[in-house]
């Protein structure tokens, strides 16, 4: 009865926690109460008391400024205490007042108290000063890492801070030194000491290279001579107190020499600095710091892919300016530009992607990129290529060529056959090149007999190791690199004459087996074959066919004979052994290298001649083999025949182009079969408009159809159709004549090259409403000619069929090389300009084209304004070679296009891909050999009676062998086949073949062979003279039609009087 409840028991309870709560809580606001007003009286305090000290601070400079008060050193250093103790970002004003007293205390004569230093000396004070002076500095440095030095005030400043940082940073300046003699030097060397390595380890050099990135990173620097100056010395300095010590060797190439164009600036604002340089010997210490391999490492990993740039530039640029050192320590040098070459290489990558940047000198990079560098690159590729001026290519290269290239007596060329008239002038040029060249020094071949682990070997090998490495990573300024290597005449000789005494044997079996060793000697040696064929490639490329051939510029004639069969030799090996890739399917470098300068030669000589026939050819290679591994789809096989098609002989090449064109064909169902016949389409074409109708109804074929068999009905005017069966025979005739006619420069679609007469697009074709359009049909029915096997006597310009080939777009091409086979006479003005010694801009010329183009002149701009821009001694190459552009390209651009779609919808490109210019127009046109008349006599039909030993027959051959020239014999050909020139594999693969026919009666009454015609034919028997006729022809079937003549004599006259009228349809 007198239990409490327990609702009231648990309202007590929370009652209790809720009082003790609130009186914890109120002991918390009284307690937080009590700290904020803690913090708030600390802060007024500190407030007041940092008012009163800048007060204080304020009335010291004021008073001092109006010398009411006199400073000393002790009433210094206690304002700067105070001041110190306060200082924050609105005293920088202040500060800078208290840097000018202290400057202004140490210019003060004769009076030690007022000298600011001279409290280091007082006993009681040294270590408060050692500690206030590391304090005043470093401030000094915070602010100049935010100053710009282009803003002129506060360029006022940073003079100012750095007056404080060289003052204290070396005793020289000190009166208190000059006052108390070398006594106190000792000790106050050693004060300065502590006091620069007490910067070093808060970050000194960084600020020195914030500052000097601000002042020198772009086109015009901002830093002033003195200011360049101080900020040297400054860096110079601590590495001096330290005895170039690795750690102070390490700050200043990471935060100094890796300023862009550091040297460069330095030389030209003050070149007291760069004498400097060389007094300490810096460039040899540099040099052998970074030849230890972990030392170099660590300097590259900690630069960015720029930095790493501007630190390699300004090493290359104080081994220009000190050639001494770089020749004594040459072999250490190329080691560390090769190694900080060999990092920048790793993240320079071949294409852009999410993890590359683009770098003006390097390309696309896979590091961060600094953009705010950009400005200075510029400079520093100027420093770059000082890495391949003549100078250091002298020093580096000082063995090479130091070598002598010892002079011979002349010896006459081989013997050439002199059946072909295209010889001609093969021999006269081995003549001129013996005659001007042999005499001067010996053909270089391989000889051998110089160890490979000799150290001058070693040594060339590093430097080109070094080149090399250069030209893979600076890939934007990669032909630079090339032409600067290329500059001194007798590099190239003479390494050539290097490599080739190298090994037992020389040459080519040493290069073999350092491609199946994967040794560091045999990659040093191909490198050294690598920069030989990359330089050697660049420099045939830019000279011209008078500097080749007539001036010899570097290479004699001969010593390019030697040179190509090696690279011949050693392309091959590479193809046919299998070590032309990595294990990842790659093509080696040194393959694209070997490979590109091989095929620079060949196309030189396939433009003009100067290797002897077969020079290119392999005769260890059967064709009968390399045709059987490609049937079984060999990649060597593949690979050959894409890369050196050269090394099989022209007619397999032929024979592989007809079996490819066939296989094709039955592929698509073209070529009859016991099963299936093809689909034949007919066109009805009028003689008076056959070109129209032709144009017309094929146009609108598809491509299969064109590839296909085509049947051609000839009607006149009033459609009545003409007798006759097309057997392939009419189509040849109408493709005969459709060619003939739209390559007739008359029809303007077309012109003609003035000397040689070869045929490329006409400029104003524009004239025909559908110009485009016929293009593409012409290029269609060339490639039908071509598929077909059909030869026609189209000569065509060889630089127009180079672009049918797709070869402008090779790194290879140049356009000046072609533009002799458009005009030769044009091509000498051109080159003339390139040689004048005078001043260019004399001349008057534009960078634009005057032309007369149908009675009225029009000017055509090289590029955008180039009418108004003069050519001079700078730009006259780019002029040349634009022009060069704009008449062999820019010109005819929309005919060359139109018609190359047109012929490679009948003819696939890489089909052609095995064949030179020249090869391809044989294709075109048939063979330029002398035609052999028993190859033509063993391929021949004989109708009517005619037969092999018929006399008339018998006199046929003989006049051709006997009486006719070659010229004649020529003209014969076309009279019957309406091509000059023999098919490319003989007669045997002429279709239709050649066919000889006796005739009695004229074209118009003759029904064909009868029985009765026959038998006369055979037996001789006439029924009357045909003495009064002539023989004539067939051309769309390639027959000959020829009366049964009595005598000989009337055979001959008949037949040459026939031939040379070029009668054939229009006398038949």
């Amino acid at each position: 009865m007198f239990g409490v409840p327990q609702s009231s028991k648990s309202e007590f309870l929370d009652k209790a926690r809720q009082a003790r709560e609130e009186r914890k809580g109120l002991k918390e606001k009284e307690r937080a109460a009590i700290h904020i007003q803690a913090l708030v009286r600390k802060f007024l305090c500190r407030c007041r008391l940092q008012k009163e000290i800048r007060k204080e601070v304020d009335d010291y400079f004021k008073a001092s400024e109006t010398g009411t008060s006199k400073r000393n050193a002790l009433s210094i250093f206690k304002i700067a205490r105070k001041l110190l103790f306060i200082y924050c970002q609105e005293d920088k004003m202040r500060f800078e007042k208290l840097c000018r007293a202290i400057l202004a205390s140490m210019e003060v004569e004769n009076e030690p108290k007022v000298w600011y230093v001279s409290l280091a000396l007082s006993k009681d004070l040294t270590i408060p000063w050692l500690k206030q002076i590391k304090d005043v500095l470093w401030t000094c440095c915070q602010l100049l890492k935010n100053l710009k030095p282009d803003i002129l005030q506060d360029n006022k400043l940073v003079t100012l801070y750095l007056t404080m940082l060289v003052t204290f940073t070396d005793t020289s300046t000190w009166r208190i030194v000059k006052g108390k003699g070398d006594a106190l030097k000792p000790a106050l060397t050693k004060i300065c000491e502590n006091i620069m390595g007490h910067l070093n380890q808060k970050g000194f050099y960084s600020v020195l290279q914030i500052l000097l990135t601000n002042g020198l990173a772009r086109s015009k620097p901002s830093l002033s001579k003195g200011t360049l100056t101080a900020i040297f010395t400054l860096s110079l300095r601590p590495v001096i107190a330290a005895h170039f010590s690795d750690n102070l060797l390490r700050s200043f190439l990471i935060h100094i020499m890796s300023v862009p164009a550091v040297v460069s600036h330095l030389s030209v604002l003050t070149p007291e600095c760069t004498a400097s340089i060389q007094t300490h010997d810096l460039l040899r210490k540099f040099i052998l710091f970074l030849s230890r391999e972990e030392q170099c490492s660590d300097i590259c990993v900690c630069l960015e892919g720029s930095h790493t740039l501007c630190l390699l530039g300004n090493l290359i640029h104080l081994g220009y300016l000190n050639e001494k050192v770089l020749e004594e320590e040459a072999s250490h040098f190329v080691k560390d530009l090769t190694d900080i070459l060999s990092y920048c290489q790793r993240y320079v990558s071949q294409k852009k992607s999410n993890l590359t940047h683009w770098h003006p000198v390097l390309g696309w990079f896979s590091q961060t990129v600094d953009y705010g560098l950009n400005e200075s690159m510029p400079l520093v590729t100027k420093q770059l290529q000082y890495l391949w001026s003549v100078s250091v290519i002298r020093t580096l290269f000082s063995d090479v060529l130091s070598k002598k290239l010892e002079s011979q007596e002349p010896t006459p060329p081989p013997p050439q056959p002199s059946t072909s008239q295209n010889n001609l002038p093969v021999k006269n040029l081995f003549k001129r090149a013996f005659q001007k060249s042999a005499s001067v020094r010996n053909i270089l071949k391989p000889v051998g007999g110089k160890r490979v682990d000799s150290a001058e070997v070693q040594k060339v090998c590093s430097i080109c190791v070094l080149y090399q490495t250069a030209l893979s990573t600076l890939t934007q300024i990669r032909l630079q690199i090339l032409t600067g290597l290329t500059h001194l005449d007798d590099l190239l000789p003479k390494l050539w004459a290097f490599i080739c005494e190298l090994g037992p044997q020389g040459g080519l079996k040493l290069f073999m087996e350092c491609l199946n060793n994967d040794t560091e000697e045999s990659k040093q040696l191909l490198s050294m074959l690598m920069l030989f064929c990359d330089c050697s490639r660049h420099l045939i490329t830019i000279l011209d066919d008078i500097e080749v051939y007539e001036e010899q510029t570097s290479f004699k004639i001969e010593e390019l004979i030697t040179i190509s069969s090696f690279l011949n030799t050693f392309v091959y090996k590479m193809i046919w052994d299998g070590i032309l890739e990595n294990a990842k399917g790659e093509k080696l470098e040194l393959f694209h290298s070997v490979h590109g300068w091989l095929m620079v030669l060949y196309e030189r000589d396939c433009r003009r001649r100067f290797t002897l026939d077969d020079h290119w050819l392999r005769k260890d290679l059967k064709p009968s083999l390399l045709f059987q591994e490609l049937e079984k789809g060999k990649r060597r096989a593949q690979l050959l025949l894409q890369y050196i098609p050269h090394v099989i002989p022209h007619k397999n090449r032929v024979l592989l182009f007809r079996n490819i064109v066939t296989k094709e064909k039955e592929s698509l169902g073209l070529i009859e079969t016991s099963s299936a016949s093809p689909h034949v389409t007919h066109i009805t074409i009028r003689r008076s408009r056959m070109l129209e109708d032709g144009y017309d109804q094929l146009r609108r074929l598809p491509v299969n159809s064109i590839k296909g068999v085509i049947r051609v009905k000839f009607v006149n005017d009033l459609g009545v159709d003409e007798a006759g069966i097309d057997q392939d025979g009419v189509f040849k005739e109408f493709l005969e004549e459709i060619i003939k006619k739209v390559f007739n420069p008359a029809l303007n679609l077309f012109k003609t090259t003035s000397g040689n007469e070869r045929l490329y697009p006409s400029p104003t074709s524009y004239i025909h409403e559908n110009h485009l359009q016929l293009f593409e049909f012409v290029g269609k029915m060339l490639g039908k000619a071509i598929y077909e096997g059909i030869v026609v006597d189209v000569p065509f310009a060889s630089f127009f069929l180079s672009q049918v080939l797709g070869h402008h777009h090779s790194t290879f091409y140049s356009s000046i090389d072609e533009l002799p086979s458009l005009d030769s006479e044009f091509y000498k003005n051109l080159t003339s300009i390139k040689r004048y010694d005078g001043d260019v801009g004399d001349l008057g010329l534009t960078l634009s084209y005057d032309e007369d183009v149908m009675g009225q002149l029009v000017c055509h701009e090289l590029i955008p304004g180039g009418k108004t821009m003069p050519v001079t001694n700078e730009n006259k190459i780019s002029y040349i070679h634009l022009m060069a552009h704009f008449r062999m390209h820019t010109q005819i651009k929309e005919q060359t296009a139109a018609f190359i779609r047109g012929f490679r919808s009948i003819i696939n490109p890489e089909w052609l891909h095995m064949f030179s210019t020249p090869e391809v127009q044989r294709l075109v046109s048939g063979d330029n050999a002398e035609i052999d008349l028993d190859d033509l006599k063993k391929h021949t039909v004989y109708y009517g009676g005619f037969h092999s030993s018929h006399r008339v027959i018998i006199w046929l051959w003989d006049i051709l062998s006997s009486d006719f020239s070659a010229e004649e014999r020529a003209m014969f050909l076309k009279f019957v086949t309406s091509c000059s020139r023999p098919p490319l594999l003989g007669f045997a693969y002429l279709k239709p073949p050649f066919s000889i026919r006796c005739v009695e009666v004229s074209d118009d009454q003759d029904t064909g062979d009868t029985l009765g015609s026959v038998l006369r034919g055979f037996f001789t028997i006439r029924k009357k003279e045909p003495g009064g006729r002539l023989p004539t022809s067939s051309t769309c079937f390639n027959l000959l039609k020829l009366p049964n003549y009595s005598k000989k004599s009337i055979l001959r006259d008949k037949l040459r009087y026939a031939i040379s009228m070029n009668t054939g349809f229009e006398l038949s």
